[in-house]
């Protein structure tokens, strides 16, 4: 991977600033110091969280559960989920994703927040999180090596991450997201605890629909073949539903605040980091 584009990305550190910020800001009920790893503050209690931590004085005022957290709990965990299925091989979409995962894990390294790098497909493989530009490095070697394939289940890669957390983090999913529109539904509601971005890369073959004529396709998955003769009212019926495709993906996300993108696999990659930092600067309600 050539990465002469994270000198570009250097001023676009408020990704991953802004949302540390607004993460803090918005669960943190009250805050107070203490000495070393004493308490500074309270969140909701949240599955998987140690039931020793719940303040149970202050379920006796509220009769809701609340943790207490602690000064090195400060820093926000940033985990990037990208689809490795089959699918994401076609005409650059994986380079691309690549590009934006790796992206993502140096404006992590900027802030010097921990992050981790997770494949998917079927299901997740979860990578270990760390910080550092060593650490960086490593992960690009991994998307570098990886060759997508497998199926996709978006909603069962969302199922185990949602095990795996312990806390709330930003979550940045990159996918082309060509799954079932009620397990993307899942996977949105299921990741929506989270400070939650949804990035679709597609080709841009897969977006207009640029064939036509006698066509044979096969399914880069399940390798099922068509042959089929794509007419301009063919194409009109594609484009519709990609179209409300997409917009199904965006309506769900604004419903649980999340953040949704889609770029073509042929933009440059500065770009995309350029509409995603815009979306970051703006107040989220």
């Amino acid at each position: 991977m050539d990465t002469e584009f994270f000198k570009d990305l250097e001023r676009f550190s408020l990704l991953v600033r802004k949302r540390v910020s607004t993460a803090y800001t918005g669960s943190r009920r009250s805050v107070r110091f203490g000495h070393g790893i004493s308490p500074v503050g309270y969140r909701e209690y949240r599955k998987g969280d140690d039931i020793k931590l719940v303040d149970w004085k202050v379920y006796g005022r509220t009769e809701k559960l609340y943790v207490r957290e602690h000064e090195e709990e400060r820093s926000l965990m940033v985990h990037i989920l990208i689809d490795s299925s089959a699918s994401m091989g076609y005409a650059g979409k994986f380079q691309f994703a690549s590009k934006i995962a790796a992206g993502t894990a140096f404006m992590a390294v900027q802030g010097n927040e921990k992050f981790s790098l997770n494949l998917f497909a079927e299901g997740i493989e979860p990578g270990a999180p760390g910080r550092g530009r060593g650490f960086l490095m490593r992960y690009i070697d991994l998307l570098d090596d990886t060759v997508p394939k497998g199926k996709t289940s978006i909603k069962k890669a969302a199922d185990q991450f949602d095990r795996l957390a312990s806390s709330t983090s930003l979550v940045v999913m990159i996918s082309d997201f060509l799954d079932r529109p009620e397990d993307i539904e899942s996977a949105i509601y299921r990741l929506s605890a989270h400070d939650l971005v949804l990035i679709q890369v597609l080709a841009p073959g897969e977006v207009e629909l640029s064939l036509s004529g006698d066509v044979r396709f096969v399914d880069m998955e399940s390798d099922r073949r068509l042959v089929t003769r794509i007419s301009q009212r063919l194409k009109d019926e594609y484009r519709d539903r990609m179209k409300d495709h997409a917009e199904s993906i965006a309506s769900t996300s604004s419903k649980v605040n999340a953040d949704f993108f889609q770029f073509k696999a042929d933009m440059p990659v500065f770009d995309a980091f350029n509409e995603l930092n815009q979306r970051a600067s703006k107040p989220r309600i």
